[in-house]
């Protein structure tokens, strides 16, 4: 299988109510232009990803009440959040993106983690997929939160430093914690190497020879 097939662009909530509505501007408490020139390299590395061969998986927020637990409602009420990403409305649309005939959309239903949406893991798992390139919103929040169960799944995974920026921390604190707690590369997406599947090196002889069962010898 190439390198190609292995590898998956997720996509993560490209979405008005994330990228252009006035509640996603009154969030962001950075520089408007920072997020619009994020949501561009967002927009080119699918079609970047398109060219190469390489699988794009969108993954959407829907923030419905109806989909919130207990603790998601406390939190939202005591902090005056209106519910974002309603299904049906523009708001949990695309923005800037489309998924093209074939390419699968996954909903997190008042989630962060992708790996809670239905068939996320199962639908990667069938294409042979090992290695997962971020790009999407935001850093801090759902990338982060699917990026770290990609890495205890096994998965490798890589965040375009250009196609996502965080909400409530720091930026380059967040790609920092990312590159030492999961072993994350962060290149920009005009980086070839951020495409290929990162070759992990081969568990050496003698620690498999120490971590093999030994055989249980009874006295007589």
């Amino acid at each position: 299988m190439t390198g190609s097939a292995r590898t998956a662009l997720v996509v993560v909530d490209l979405q008005n109510d994330f990228c252009a509505s006035p509640l996603a501007r009154a969030r962001f408490r950075g520089d408007p232009a920072t997020l619009d020139a994020v949501v561009s390299s967002a927009a080119g590395a699918v079609e970047e990803a398109r060219r190469r061969g390489v699988e794009v998986v969108f993954v959407r927020f829907a923030g419905d009440p109806s989909h919130q637990g207990a603790s998601w409602r406390l939190r939202d009420r005591a902090r005056g959040r209106p519910p974002k990403c309603l299904e049906g409305t523009w708001g949990a649309e695309f923005h800037r993106v489309l998924p093209a005939a074939g390419e699968a959309v996954f909903t997190k239903r008042a989630c962060f983690d992708a790996f809670l949406a239905a068939g996320f893991e199962k639908h990667l798992r069938a294409r042979g997929v090992e290695h997962l390139v971020f790009a999407g919103l935001f850093a801090d929040v759902c990338v982060d939160s699917t990026a770290r169960t990609a890495f205890q799944k096994g998965f490798h995974v890589t965040v375009l430093a250009d196609c996502t920026t965080s909400l409530h921390l720091p930026y380059e604190e967040v790609l920092s914690f990312m590159r030492v707690l999961y072993g994350a590369r962060t290149p920009a997406s005009d980086d070839p190497s951020a495409w290929a599947v990162p070759e992990a090196e081969p568990r050496p002889q003698e620690e498999e020879e120490t971590c093999a069962p030994q055989p249980v010898r009874l006295r007589g």
